[in-house]
């Protein structure tokens, strides 16, 4: 396996065993280190991490579940192409969540410990954009919506917007910084901030509206980019992929 792998494990300290494996291989497949019709092998995962079977059994159940791997009874587990369907679901609804959880922002208003965590948040973004390190920005932009979240009080629902998010998520990161322009996104995000300390209820969901939007202007483009990783043409491979896999990668 990969030693990007390996090394997102060890900085993953926190949760069970099963939760650090989920948050590893769904973090490796939007990073695309895991990509759509790569076979996935429980023994491999387990002795990478040093782990027994069941907990990467279980990760693999996980995942399957959002949508990320498909378990293949005698053929194997492999990552799935990305589906345009999904990934509209998706947005559809990550959109419905954020521009709730801006609302309560700006009708209640931030601490300041908040106001001063996003602040920090943008700075960093910025430096992201003169650096072009989009990788460590995609980070950023989500810490962004976590914060948001966490400010309006909704923690649950930035749970909920992971679970759903997860075959977005692989758009969103292989459109920055070509199809979407990092300067987009933080001009977006400080739009935001500015409309709910201004508390402009309808400011801040228009903005937040538009932001959960601008994905759909990019997937066309990302969609051009990579056309082997979305299902027509990613799906000619993950069909004949596991035809020389035994049960061995079964999970």
């Amino acid at each position: 396996m990969p030693t990007s792998l390996r090394t997102l494990w060890n900085d993953i300290t926190e949760g069970s065993v099963r939760q650090r494996l989920i948050t590893v291989l769904r973090d490796a497949i939007i990073h695309m280190t895991l990509e759509p019709g790569q076979a996935l092998s429980e023994k491999e995962i387990a002795d990478t991490f040093d782990v027994s079977r069941q907990p990467v059994r279980e990760a693999f159940i996980r995942l399957s579940e959002a949508g990320l791997v498909e378990v293949r009874p005698q053929r194997g587990t492999f990552v799935v192409p990305i589906s345009e369907a999904a990934v509209l679901e998706a947005q559809f609804i990550r959109e419905a969540i954020e521009v709730a959880v801006v609302r309560a922002c700006a009708e209640h208003g931030l601490s300041e410990a908040m106001a001063r965590e996003l602040d920090d948040l943008l700075v960093r973004q910025r430096r992201c954009q003169t650096t072009g390190d989009s990788e460590r920005f995609y980070a950023l932009d989500e810490a962004f919506h976590h914060t948001l979240a966490r400010a309006a009080g909704h923690n649950m629902a930035w749970r909920i917007t992971q679970d759903a998010k997860a075959q977005l998520d692989r758009v969103r990161y292989l459109s920055m910084p070509n199809t979407t322009p990092l300067d987009i996104l933080i001009d977006q995000h400080t739009a935001i901030i500015e409309a709910i300390t201004t508390a402009d209820i309808v400011g801040a969901e228009r903005m937040m509206r538009a932001h959960m939007r601008e994905i759909l202007k990019s997937l066309p483009n990302v969609k051009a980019h990579y056309p082997a990783l979305f299902d027509d043409e990613a799906q000619k491979t993950f069909a004949t992929a596991g035809a020389g896999h035994d049960q061995e990668n079964v999970g």
